[in-house]
């Protein structure tokens, strides 16, 4: 999975967009007929909106930080980006109460575990700007599976195939495509404040990452399960998953864990990773971040005015 980048699309500045969605006609199993696919993937609203707030606050303590100006502006971006990201994943939470799945037991543990666990104050002894270091190493690693997970949802063709939702299926590819977009940010900032232990404290970022995403989207899946009163088998199978990953309807596991080994080598760059070209044509199609754009130029000519 790689490709070259064009410095002309690398260097297009990084800006939020103020989308909105719709969710009142979204079937609770939007993936027709797979509950256990549908609860695989939306795991990632209940996930992404803690760890995005979480990635912003912790960018706030780093901003004052950086030196080189380019990577601000884009740091500034990608904050605004995550936020956006946040709030419109959370909006779904309602979608999913209103359809008798409560998601409370879950947030309230990814709370926990984002901003006490992993919060201002360390829980191991260790000076405040190598905790900082530390986390960054996290959300840079984390970086690089979401990079992945956005290039996957922009090629899913299956749920397109298979009837998937369509107002969903676009939430997820716009937010798929400004992972691929800004996927370099969180690594060049890593870099860029690791100090002398950098590449070390890399490895161990995704060492202490991998296993732990993977746990807590296998414990979500489950949960959601268990919650969907509108299933007779409320039980998470993994084979299930391995079956819709075969299917194309949900990520490879298999393919996010051999991508391992590639962050791991010093010369690592994001980069490489995925195409910010197919990201910024889908953008530029989305019905979500069209209508964003036209609001955001209707703002600009009543302000101009």
């Amino acid at each position: 999975m790689t490709a070259v980048i064009p410095a002309s699309v690398s260097d297009t500045p990084i800006r939020p967009r103020r989308v909105a969605f719709d969710w009142q006609d979204t079937p609770v199993h939007w993936i027709p007929g797979d509950a256990p696919s549908t609860h695989l993937i939306n795991v990632l609203h209940l996930l992404l909106p803690a760890g995005e707030k979480w990635f912003v606050q912790v960018y706030k303590e780093a901003l004052p930080l950086i030196t080189d100006d380019k990577l601000r502006e884009d740091v500034r971006g990608f904050m605004g980006q995550e936020s956006v990201h946040s709030y419109s994943h959370a909006a779904v939470l309602d979608h999913l109460r209103a359809q008798g799945i409560e998601t409370r037991g879950y947030t309230q543990r990814l709370e926990w575990f984002f901003f006490d666990f992993l919060g201002d104050k360390p829980y191991i002894p260790m000076p405040k700007g190598e905790w900082l270091r530390f986390r960054l190493s996290l959300i840079a690693a984390i970086e690089h599976f979401t990079a992945l997970l956005g290039a996957w949802v922009l090629d899913a063709e299956e749920l397109d195939i298979i009837g998937a939702d369509p107002m969903m299926l676009d939430l997820l590819r716009w937010h798929g495509a400004e992972e691929v977009e800004h996927r370099s940010v969180a690594f060049d900032l890593y870099q860029h404040l690791g100090g002398p232990l950098r590449y070390p404290r890399r490895i161990e970022g995704m060492l202490f990452t991998a296993p732990m995403l993977l746990w807590l989207w296998q414990m979500g899946a489950s949960y959601l399960m268990r919650q969907d009163p509108t299933i007779p088998d409320r039980r998470y199978k993994f084979r299930d998953m391995m079956r819709a990953s075969a299917q194309g309807r949900v990520p490879s596991y298999v393919e996010l864990i051999v991508a391992i080994p590639r962050y791991l080598k010093p010369s690592y760059h994001p980069e490489g990773e995925a195409s910010t070209q197919k990201a910024l044509d889908y953008l530029a199609s989305s019905p979500a971040a069209l209508e964003a754009d036209r609001r955001a130029a209707e703002r600009r000519r009543r302000l101009s005015a």
